[in-house]
């Protein structure tokens, strides 16, 4: 059995309490629900990840009506994307923290509120302004509801094998919400309006209140002062750190606008550290970093994340500028990078971990989202499309494979009082890769240009760049890879 499994003696299933939080109150041994009603609390967790992940990519396809419908410039643009994942990814271990202190809940319905409230004044908005208030907002509610909903999970299913099927689900529902985004913007964007991006969230977001509110048990609260400290400087650092990689995109990496916020991000992060070891409740507790196979879970989920989203962003316009592919064409090409996604978890969760260590999984499954990124490094302008299906499933298929194992590996083995904090690592890692890779990926496009009037030189110039791209995502799907080679590994337990 490897290290990475979750087994029925984990610590996160311990009620007896940690000597380090000694004003805390007790935590109870998680009570068995009936089947149906862990059924309805897993469809509410789902419902909510699947909100949070949709919105990192759904406005995509509809930048341009949204840039004409507000008059929005070129460069204040990609702050519609960029308000929403620096809010969201500054705020996650506040979000966390908040769940243990209030109670996750109450956590999870606030920020479920705040994020319906949001997309309804999204949706409204009549200015640029307007539209990217909503946007942060938007951020705000999900750094609050995501860490709550994968703690509930933990907590709603105490059978490590049940725990693990539900955790397919939800790997399944992270990567493959992220492909189903860009169709369902397509979609709503070709036959509603750009402001249904925004608006399709709210019966989601009521349905998700209401069961919430009717289904999930409100777990202990801690007794311990607030970590103000903590959670400023992690507040600051890591919005700071997210801000300087967006603006590295449009000013560049030697730009003052990219590396000052980088450089203050880094110090916040080292007072944040420092805060930590002395806090009585760290936001934060530094024993979550001193595994190593946790660690490099995380570490490996942010650079396949990082892989992913430069994916979304360069291959949804070279379908659409460069083979000129409708908004629902482009769409309904992704689709079967959800499918596989979904598949390959299930499959993983029910029958390839009765077989095969967590590390050989993990493995196997960045092994093949490599290759299915780099298929994607020989892209010409009349490359067909059967090209990009089979790097798309394959990419999926990694993608299946391997998250469930990650997510698995980064909440294993937690104690109770911790666990608001390792999910809300889970989430860290996914935002600050998504906002690295496209960062980095801008970078590593260059100069290749822009599609200039459609001209066959400017698309095979176009095409060129996101060649480089493509590269450069599947070099950090391999370091994911090594990441996980190092840090994990199998070995004998009692």
């Amino acid at each position: 059995m490897s290290d990475l499994e979750i087994r029925p003696a984990a610590r996160g299933l311990d009620p007896v309490r940690s000597p380090r939080q000694p004003l805390s109150r007790p935590v109870p041994s998680p009570r068995s629900a009936p089947p149906a009603r862990r059924g309805l609390v897993l469809a509410v967790i789902l419902l909510t990840q699947l909100m949070v992940v949709l919105d990192g990519t759904i406005v995509n396809v509809a930048l341009p009506e949204l840039q004409r419908a507000l008059d929005f410039t070129p460069a204040r643009l990609s702050w519609v994307l960029n308000a929403y994942a620096l809010t969201f990814g500054g705020l996650l271990l506040f979000g966390a923290r908040c769940g243990d202190v209030l109670g996750r809940r109450r956590t999870f319905l606030l920020g479920i509120s705040v994020f319906t409230i949001a997309s309804l004044l999204g949706g409204l908005a009549t200015s640029d302004v307007l539209l990217l208030a909503a946007r942060a907002l938007q951020g705000v509610g999900g750094a609050l509801a995501a860490p709550a909903a994968l703690t509930l999970l933990a907590t709603t299913y105490p059978d490590p094998r049940e725990r693990l099927r539900a955790i397919g689900l939800y790997a399944a529902v992270s990567v493959g919400g992220a492909a189903t985004g860009l169709l369902a913007g397509g979609v709503l964007t070709e036959y509603a309006s750009w402001r249904w991006v925004f608006l399709v969230n709210l019966p989601f977001g009521i349905a998700a209140l209401v069961g919430g509110a009717a289904l999930l048990r409100e777990t202990p609260r801690t007794r311990l002062p607030f970590d103000l400290t903590g959670a400023l400087s992690s507040t600051l650092g890591v919005g700071a750190l997210v801000y300087g990689l967006v603006e590295s995109t449009s000013a560049g990496w030697s730009s003052v606008r990219t590396l000052a916020p980088l450089a203050a991000g880094t110090a916040l992060i080292v007072v944040f550290v420092l805060a930590e070891r002395a806090a009585a409740q760290p936001i934060l507790p530094l024993r979550l970093l001193a595994s190593p196979s946790r660690s490099g879970a995380n570490a490996a989920r942010g650079l396949l994340y990082a892989g992913a989203y430069g994916m979304f962003f360069y291959l949804t316009q070279y379908l659409q500028g460069v083979r000129g592919f409708s908004p629902v064409e482009a769409g309904l090409s992704f689709l079967p990078l959800p499918l596989s996604v979904f598949t390959l978890s299930q499959l993983t969760t029910r029958v390839l971990v009765g077989r095969f260590s967590a590390r050989t999984l993990m493995l196997t499954g960045l092994g093949i989202s490599t290759v299915g990124l780099a298929l994607d490094t020989r892209l010409s302008p009349t490359t067909p499309y059967a090209m990009v299906l089979l790097s798309l499933v394959l990419f999926g298929a990694g993608n299946g494979i391997s998250f469930v194992t990650l997510t698995g590996a980064a909440i294993a083995d937690v104690a109770p009082e911790d666990a608001g904090a390792a999910s809300g690592l889970v989430n860290v890692s996914q935002q600050l890769g998504a906002a690295l890779g496209v960062a980095l990926l801008v970078t590593v496009f260059g100069d290749a240009g822009s599609l200039g009037a459609s001209t066959l030189a400017g698309a095979a110039r176009f095409t060129h760049g996101v060649d480089h791209v493509f590269a450069g995502a599947a070099l950090l799907a391999l370091s994911s890879l090594v990441m996980v080679a190092l840090t994990s590994r199998v070995r004998r337990t009692a």
